[in-house]
C-alpha cells in the first residue's frame, strides 16, 4: 500500500514539473528581446571614436541559434568546393593486356581475358578513388541565407561584429590600414584585432573599392569582401565582422522570403 501511495505522489510530482517545465526557446527570445531593448549598436570612425548608432534588422540579427541548418550548409558549401584529385587506373585505362595471355582450355591453368585484370600484379585498380565522383550536394537559396542570418546573429550575440561610419583611402597605404587595426582593437571586446595572428577580421564593403583591398591585402589574417559576396562559411573563418558603411551594406542582405 505504502509503495502504491508513493508511485501516485510520484507520479503527480512529475506532472507538476512538466507543467512548469522551462520552454529554453522562449527563454531565449525573451532574453534577446531585453538585449535589444537595452542594448544599442555603436558606429565607429577610422580612429574608434563613436559616431551614431545603428538599429538592425531584426529578421537578420535577431535569429535563433540552430546548429543543424548552420551544419548542413557549411558541409554542401564545403562539399562544392571539393576538386577530386585521387585517382587512380581501372583495367581498362592501364597500358597493355589488350591480348588474350593464353588459350581458354587445354594447358590447365586458370582462365584469363587480360594480364591487366585487377588480380594480376601490374594490373588496374578495383573500386579506387577517381577524379569523376562527383561531391556535389543541392542547397536550397532559403536554408543557405537563413544559415548566413543565423551566423550574424550569433556573432551579434558574442560581440564580434562593429560598424565603420566609412573608410577613405585617397591611395593605397598597409601603413594606414594597419592605424585603422591598430585604432579599433582599442574598443572593448576587439582587443585580438592586435594579438590575433591569423583569421582575425573580414571586412564587409558596400561596393568594390580597390585602394581598400590594395591597402588591407598585405595585413596577415584580414579579409576584405563586397557584401553581397559575403557568405557563411567567410564569416566563420574569422573571428570579426567588420562593416564598413552600415547602410549600405545592410541592405544587400533582405530577409528571407523578401522580394529581391
Amino acid at each position: 500500500m505504502r509503495s502504491s501511495k508513493l508511485k501516485n505522489k510520484k507520479s503527480k510530482l512529475k506532472n507538476i514539473e512538466s507543467r512548469f517545465q522551462r520552454d529554453d526557446s522562449k527563454i531565449f527570445h525573451f532574453s534577446f528581446f531585453i538585449f535589444k531593448l537595452f542594448m544599442k549598436f555603436a558606429i565607429y570612425n577610422q580612429k574608434a571614436e563613436k559616431t551614431g548608432d545603428i538599429d538592425l534588422n531584426d529578421a537578420v540579427f535577431n535569429l535563433p541559434w540552430n546548429s543543424d541548418l548552420v551544419y548542413q550548409v557549411v558541409l554542401a558549401m564545403k562539399s562544392n568546393l571539393r576538386t577530386p584529385v585521387a585517382h587512380t587506373k581501372g583495367r581498362g585505362e592501364v597500358a597493355g593486356g589488350g591480348r588474350k595471355p593464353w588459350r581458354q582450355k587445354g594447358l590447365g591453368r586458370a582462365r584469363h581475358g587480360s594480364i591487366r585484370s585487377p588480380i594480376w600484379v601490374g594490373g588496374g585498380i578495383a573500386h579506387g578513388p577517381t577524379k569523376d565522383k562527383d561531391f556535389s550536394r543541392k542547397i536550397n537559396a532559403k536554408m543557405k541565407k537563413k544559415a548566413f542570418y543565423t551566423v550574424l546573429s550569433q556573432k551579434i550575440r558574442d560581440n564580434e561584429v562593429l560598424f565603420l561610419d566609412k573608410i577613405n583611402f585617397g591611395m593605397p597605404k598597409t601603413k594606414e590600414a594597419g592605424e585603422i587595426i591598430s585604432s579599433i582593437s582599442k574598443i572593448a571586446g576587439f582587443e585580438k584585432l592586435k594579438t590575433k595572428k591569423t583569421s582575425k577580421a573580414i571586412f564587409a564593403l558596400d561596393k568594390k573599392e580597390e585602394n581598400i583591398s590594395r591597402s588591407f591585402r598585405n595585413l596577415p589574417g584580414i579579409e576584405i569582401v563586397e557584401a553581397a559576396n559575403l557568405n557563411i562559411l567567410n564569416v566563420l573563418n574569422h573571428k570579426y565582422l567588420i562593416i564598413a558603411n552600415p547602410d549600405g551594406a545592410l541592405s544587400k542582405w533582405k530577409p528571407v522570403g523578401a522580394a529581391k
